[in-house]
């Protein structure tokens, strides 16, 4: 059986033509999807081709798309590496359009705004990763840095790092970020006491630490807003966040 082409769908079923006729906006996840893939496989239309991707267990929705491994991808009858290729460029282009669009709204007073930047690149990690902002006294971002990656707590993470990197760019606060995989961003104990323990150490050197931003999926955490930096208790809940970003 050969290859069903978007050409050879009945009319009604050709999402390209759809698109032309109505709209991008008119097209299902999987009507967009196909439209990228262009072609089906052997007795299997582009449309039922995405389907099949869009539903894969444990990767389900567009948002798995992000998360699947290419690897993953070739293991699915249909998809090559032309096609595995596009799925992951798809991915990684919806990202960079979050985040650019987050970029305009970005206030480093704002933990919201931070957030709402760092979502799209951190909600689907399977591992913890450790960000650090270094900001000059006018909250002017000086360089962001990837400084842990794996379990993020007091006794691996060592504040000397982190400082020696401040020192070099000459920054003046900090602002931590890092995601839970859980997808819950309560912050842990341990949480607390590494962020206690940076701030702690900052305050030697004279550079402040402002906030340690915790992401959840879709939802955020600010030790700053939680009283945590301090020494408050109580504190607000977990803020939904308010990107746009893929479900």
């Amino acid at each position: 059986m050969k290859t069903t082409t978007m050409k050879e769908l009945y009319k009604e079923e050709r999402p390209y033509e759809k698109c032309l006729a109505n709209g991008a906006g008119a097209l299902s996840d999987t009507e967009l999807l196909a439209v990228i893939l262009r072609s089906g496989t052997s007795g299997e239309t582009v449309c039922q081709l995405a389907g099949r991707i869009l539903s894969l267990p444990g990767y389900e929705g567009l948002s798995g798309l992000r998360r699947i491994p290419a690897e993953r991808l070739l293991e699915l009858k249909g998809v090559g590496h032309v096609k595995a290729v596009q799925l992951k460029c798809l991915a990684e282009l919806a990202a960079r359009m979050a985040k650019a669009s987050a970029g305009e709204r970005l206030c480093f007073d704002t933990p919201a705004t931070i957030a709402d930047y760092f979502m799209e690149d951190l909600r689907h990690r399977e591992q913890e990763h450790l960000l650090v902002l270094f900001l000059n006294t006018r909250n002017k971002l000086l360089k962001e840095k990837l400084m842990f990656k794996g379990t993020v707590n007091a006794s691996i993470i060592s504040p000397r790092e982190i400082f020696l990197e401040a020192l070099e760019v000459h920054a003046v606060q900090l602002i931590l970020v890092h995601n839970h995989p859980s997808g819950d961003p309560a912050p842990s104990p341990e949480d607390i006491r590494m962020t206690k323990r940076i701030r702690q150490a900052g305050e030697l050197l004279d550079i402040q630490l402002l906030d340690h931003v915790i992401i959840g999926d879709r939802c955020y955490s600010s030790m700053r807003e939680r009283g945590i930096l301090s020494e408050e208790t109580g504190g607000t809940a977990c803020r939904e966040a308010e990107g746009n970003w893929l479900s």
